[in-house]
């Protein structure tokens, strides 16, 4: 699986601040021992804290997509498509003229992604070809 830009930064850090609070326990433990235990078990009831809340948050964000299948969302005006968009007149006035253009082939199963369109805007899965969209527009 990819690692988006964001998620590659917080893994960075996660990582750099684990390495300095490790290095401020092993340092606690040299000077004062007895300071360290508390400390350690303090740091952890923390850390484990925020490994419940992360888990928590993950199970519902990626609630409704565990079957494998497509989310196919739009906001208000907008227009979503699992699939291809083609030969469509979207929009007032909105004109297609000429022949039929054939079906591109449908993605590959393990393709299956999420779209979404914004507030008025247009979102599709697989291919946007031919189309008359927007007011007064026509496709030749």
């Amino acid at each position: 699986m990819a690692v988006s830009g964001a998620s590659r930064v917080a893994v960075r850090v996660v990582a750099v601040v684990a390495g300095v609070v490790s290095a401020g326990l092993i340092v606690a433990l040299v000077v004062n021992p007895d300071m360290a235990d508390r400390t350690a078990s303090v740091t952890g009831a923390i850390v484990g804290l925020a490994a419940f809340v992360l888990a928590v948050i993950t199970l519902v964000r990626s609630t409704g997509t565990s079957g494998g299948g497509r989310r196919v969302r739009s906001g208000r005006g907008g227009i979503a498509a699992g699939g291809n968009i083609t030969g469509n007149a979207i929009g007032g006035r909105s004109k297609v003229v000429g022949p039929p253009t054939p079906n591109a082939p449908a993605p590959a199963r393990g393709q299956d992604a999420d779209v979404r369109a914004g507030r008025d805007g247009l979102a599709a899965g697989g291919d946007v070809r031919d189309n008359a969209l927007g007011d007064d527009s026509e496709r030749r």
